[in-house]
């Protein structure tokens, strides 16, 4: 399925080399506020062009359709796409033959029937990430007083000084340019952090819709995506209950937050942090060897196209985006109202 979420629901469409991707997104309460130009500069943190990224350039300028007027939301569904101009298709023809290791290519093709778009990706594409990026900005003002801050702290083993200067990391940067020079690739680690006084307790079910079960769906959606990991993660076992536990205090908060947030699938009062692991990415210049169906052996493949080093690079604004549109998807109709009802003035209900 290519929609998520109940009361805020996004659905995305679109393939890496078609004429446009975009999304739509529905359960937006009208009037809430969409500045054009901060979407724009939401979305231009995920662009390309910096040391380890993807040489191919695109405007990634959003054309919002419908559901925005005068800089509110209308209440009407929300339509935004994004062109494709800067694709070169051809440098995927003979993947259907010989499918790149580490990609969609061979299970699309059984699942579809060989009828998928191979080009780019098709609707596998971390390009369909953009669109996402716009919703999650919608998002993030329908859930309000809540910041939703996720950054790079580990880029192929190296663990950047500064986190929020990883790009521009010295040793970040060599590590990038040795695996580029050997035609390969690197993953990375991007930690993100919700809080702000709009989390409050009480956001989450039990069980199936645990706050962590929502992340988690969110961001394993995220091409890549290999792991995830609330609070102490893995190292919680390892360690001991006295530890690993948050005594609550007198101001009924954690005092620690070993938990990351969340106690039974329900939010604590403490901020929601976790950890996203990327893989490298898998389109490399490196020789690999694969099976070529035509030829009905195994065979030497160079993928070809415009590949990033390392996609983590630009994926923290994509995990932020996830993780908000599920935390719009649980705020209830009440919040909202409270937050964008207006001051004055008649209205049906008084």
């Amino acid at each position: 399925m290519n929609s998520f979420g109940r009361k805020f629901r996004v659905s995305i469409f679109g393939e890496s080399h078609g004429p446009a991707i975009g999304c739509v997104i529905d359960g937006v309460f009208p009037g809430t506020e969409i500045i054009y130009d901060d979407l724009v500069k939401e979305i231009a943190r995920r662009k390309s062009g910096g040391k380890g990224t993807t040489p191919r350039k695109e405007e990634d300028e959003p054309i919002i359709l419908s559901g925005v007027l005068n800089d509110r939301a209308t209440g009407a569904p929300i339509t935004i796409i994004f062109t494709n101009n800067n694709t070169h298709s051809s440098d995927y023809e003979k993947l259907l033959n010989q499918p790149r290791p580490g990609h969609a290519d061979f299970v699309a093709g059984v699942k579809y029937f060989d009828y998928q778009d191979p080009r780019g990706g098709g609707h596998f594409s971390g390009r369909i990430t953009l669109p996402i990026v716009a919703a999650g900005y919608v998002a993030k003002q329908v859930f309000c007083d809540v910041s939703f801050n996720a950054e790079l702290i580990e880029v192929g083993g190296v663990v950047p000084k500064i986190p929020a200067h990883a790009k521009n990391d010295p040793e970040v940067i060599k590590a990038i340019e040795a695996a580029e020079a050997e035609g390969d690739s690197l993953g990375g680690i991007v930690e993100c952090e919700v809080k702000g006084k709009g989390l409050e307790v009480g956001f989450g079910e039990p069980f199936w819709d645990s706050v962590e079960s929502l992340i988690s769906h969110a961001i394993f959606a995220i091409p890549g995506v290999r792991g995830i990991e609330f609070g102490d993660g893995f190292q919680a076992a390892r360690m001991k209950g006295s530890e690993h536990n948050d005594p609550i205090g007198p101001d009924c908060l954690p005092v620690k937050n070993g938990a990351g947030g969340v106690n039974g699938g329900i939010t604590n009062g403490a901020p929601i942090k976790f950890r996203v692991a990327f893989k490298p990415t898998a389109s490399i210049r490196k020789p690999q060897i694969t099976m070529d169906f035509e030829k009905n052996k195994m065979a030497e493949l160079v993928v070809p196209g415009r590949h990033d080093v390392c996609f983590a690079l630009r994926t923290p604004v994509i995990v932020e985006a996830m993780t908000a549109i599920v935390m719009a998807d649980l705020l209830e109709l009440a919040d909202i109202f409270d937050e964008y009802a207006p001051e004055s003035g008649n209205t049906a209900n008084e």
